[in-house]
C-alpha cells in the first residue's frame, strides 16, 4: 500500500462529501475502422500495466486512505450508452479506477477517475492505446513514486506557501455572471455548451493568460469589484512527463478589473501574479491556509486549459471533452486547444445559471474585440455599466446555511468527564502533541483534512461516535465535537 499525494487526498475527502461524477474524466473515441476487439482488449490491459495506478484502489486504514491494487483489473466491456459508461458510480474501494468499454461496436469509451488522472493524461492515453493496438510497445516508464516526491516537495514549500497566501486568501464572494449570481462551490447535475473560440496572441502573454485575463474582464463587466476565478494548473515535472495520474492543482486567481485600464496592461498584470502564484502551484491550498473547508470548487467560476496534441490519433476521432454530466462549483470552462483552434466547454449548474449563452456570447465578442484592438481600455471592450442582479435560485432551492458553532461548547464537555478524556486521548494521538486544551482550535494546533478524517475514524472505532466532517469543520475543537456527538 501506498500514501497518496496531498492533491489525491483532497480529492478523496471531495469525494466522500458527494462528487456524484464531478470527478469522472472521460475520454470518448470514435474508431477509424471496425475494431479488432480482442487487439482492442489487450491494448487497454496493456495500458493499465503500464501505468498501475489506473489499476488501483483507495482503501481506508485508520482514517488514513492508501492506494492499493483493485479487487479485479479492468477489462474491455460493452455498453449500450455513452452516458451509461460515463456516469456509473466507482467503487473507490474496490477499483479499479478506470473502465473501457465499446459502445455500439465503433465507439471506445474510457473513463478514469480524477484520483488518478488529469487532462494530459488523457493524451498519455490515447497514444498508448494507439502504440499497444498497432502492436508497438511505447518506451518503458522508470517506476517513480508520485506522492511521496509530491509530498517532500510541497511540505519543502509549505511555510513560504502560507506565508504567500496569507496576504491573497479569503472567502470568495458570490460571483455575478450575465444578470445572475452564483453561490455554489459543491458538486451537482451540469449541463453543457459547447463552442468554438477564438483565443487571440498578444506579445508577451501566454493563450492561457490571454483566456484568464478576458474571463476576469468579463466577469469584471459584470459588476465584480473583485473577481475570483480557480485555476487548474499542471503539476507534473519533467520525471512525470510519460506518466498518467493527477498531476494538477486548483488555485484561486484574485483580480480587480478597472474600466481604465487597457486590455494588454490588465493581460500583464494577471501574467505577473500568476508566475508568483506558479512558485507554489503544487501546494494544495488547504495545506497552506488552516481551516479551509473541503469544496469541490474553490470558487463558483473556474478556468481550465490545456494543449491538445498536434497529430490526430490514428485510433479515430477523439472527443477530448467529453461530458460527465457534472459540474464543480457553478460555472466550468474548459478549453482543449489544438491546431485547428480552441473547443470551450462550459459546464454550468442550471439552478445557479440559467442562461449559460449570454456568458459564451460575451467571451466570444469580447476575445474578438482583444484580437482587433488589444490597447483598448476594459470598459471599451465590455459594458461595466451592469444593472439589478437576480438570484437564479429560489428561497426553496438555496441550502440552508451551517448552523453556527454553539457559543459555549465547553460548558457541556467539561474535564474530567469520561467521553470528554476519551476524545482527547484519540486528539492527542493524532496530533502527536499533548496537551491538547477543550478549546483548542485544531488548525491552531497544525491540523488539516486528513488529521480530522483519522480521529473521525478512531472515535467511530473506539467510541462509537459518528461525527461528520462539516460538523467537524463547524465544531474544530474538543468540546466542539463532544457537544456535536451529544446532540
Amino acid at each position: 500500500m501506498s500514501q497518496l499525494s496531498f492533491t489525491q487526498h483532497g480529492m478523496w475527502i471531495a469525494a466522500r462529501m458527494g462528487a456524484a461524477t464531478a470527478y469522472h474524466m472521460p475520454v470518448v473515441i470514435s474508431l477509424a475502422g471496425a475494431p479488432d476487439r480482442s487487439a482492442l482488449a489487450k491494448a487497454c490491459a496493456a495500458v493499465v500495466e503500464r501505468h498501475p495506478l489506473l489499476g488501483s484502489a483507495v482503501r481506508e486504514s485508520d482514517g488514513e486512505p492508501r492506494l492499493v491494487p483493485a479487487a479485479e483489473p479492468p477489462v474491455l466491456e460493452s455498453a449500450d450508452s455513452i452516458e451509461e459508461v460515463v456516469t456509473r458510480p466507482f467503487d473507490l474501494g474496490a477499483g479499479p479506477l478506470v473502465r473501457f468499454a465499446l459502445v455500439g461496436g465503433r465507439t471506445l469509451v474510457a473513463v478514469a477517475h480524477h484520483l488518478v488522472f488529469d487532462g494530459h493524461s488523457k493524451d498519455l492515453l490515447v497514444a498508448d492505446l494507439a502504440a499497444y493496438y498497432r502492436g508497438d510497445t511505447p518506451e518503458e516508464l522508470v517506476p517513480r513514486d508520485h506522492a511521496g516526491a509530491q509530498r517532500d516537495r510541497v511540505t519543502a514549500r509549505m511555510e513560504e506557501a502560507a506565508g504567500f497566501w496569507a496576504q491573497r486568501w479569503h472567502e470568495p464572494a458570490d460571483t455575478a455572471v450575465a444578470g445572475e449570481v452564483l453561490h455554489s462551490r459543491g458538486a451537482a447535475d451540469g449541463e453543457v455548451l459547447e463552442f468554438p473560440l477564438e483565443i487571440p496572441g498578444l506579445d508577451g502573454v501566454t493563450p492561457f493568460e490571454v483566456l484568464v485575463a478576458a474571463v476576469h474582464t468579463l466577469l469584471g463587466s459584470y459588476g465584480n469589484p473583485e473577481v475570483v476565478t480557480a485555476l487548474d494548473l499542471s503539476t507534473r515535472t519533467e520525471a512525470e512527463a510519460g506518466h498518467i495520474g493527477p498531476h494538477v492543482n486548483e488555485l484561486p486567481l484574485f483580480s480587480r478589473p478597472s474600466a481604465g485600464t487597457p486590455f494588454a496592461q490588465f493581460a500583464a498584470e494577471l501574467r505577473t501574479e500568476l508566475r508568483e502564484l506558479y512558485r507554489f502551484r503544487e501546494v494544495p491550498l488547504a495545506r497552506a491556509v488552516p481551516g479551509i473547508r473541503p469544496h469541490a470548487a474553490l470558487a463558483p467560476v473556474s478556468i481550465s486549459y490545456r494543449r491538445l496534441p498536434e497529430v490526430a490519433s490514428p485510433l479515430g476521432d477523439v472527443q477530448w471533452l467529453a461530458f460527465n454530466h457534472s459540474v464543480r462549483g457553478a460555472l466550468q470552462l474548459q478549453i482543449a486547444h489544438g491546431p485547428q483552434g480552441a473547443l470551450a466547454s462550459l459546464r454550468h449548474d442550471p439552478l445557479e445559471l440559467s442562461d449559460a449563452g449570454r456568458f459564451a456570447d460575451d467571451l466570444t465578442r469580447l476575445l474578438a474585440a482583444v484580437a482587433r484592438e488589444p490597447g483598448r481600455p476594459l470598459g471599451e471592450l465590455a459594458d461595466f455599466s451592469s444593472g439589478p442582479l437576480r438570484a437564479a435560485r429560489t428561497p426553496e432551492t438555496v441550502a440552508p446555511a451551517a448552523p453556527a458553532p454553539a457559543a459555549h461548547d465547553s460548558a457541556t464537555a467539561a474535564a474530567g468527564d469520561p467521553l470528554v478524556e476519551e476524545v482527547r486521548t484519540i486528539w492527542e494521538q493524532v496530533l502527536e502533541l499533548t496537551p491538547v486544551g477543550l478549546d483548542d482550535d485544531i488548525f491552531d494546533l497544525g491540523g488539516h483534512s486528513l488529521t480530522i478524517t483519522q480521529i473521525i475514524a478512531r472515535m467511530q472505532q473506539q467510541l462509537g461516535l459518528e461525527i461528520g466532517l462539516d460538523d467537524f469543520f463547524d465544531n474544530p475543537t474538543i468540546a466542539g465535537v463532544v457537544a456535536v456527538a451529544r446532540r
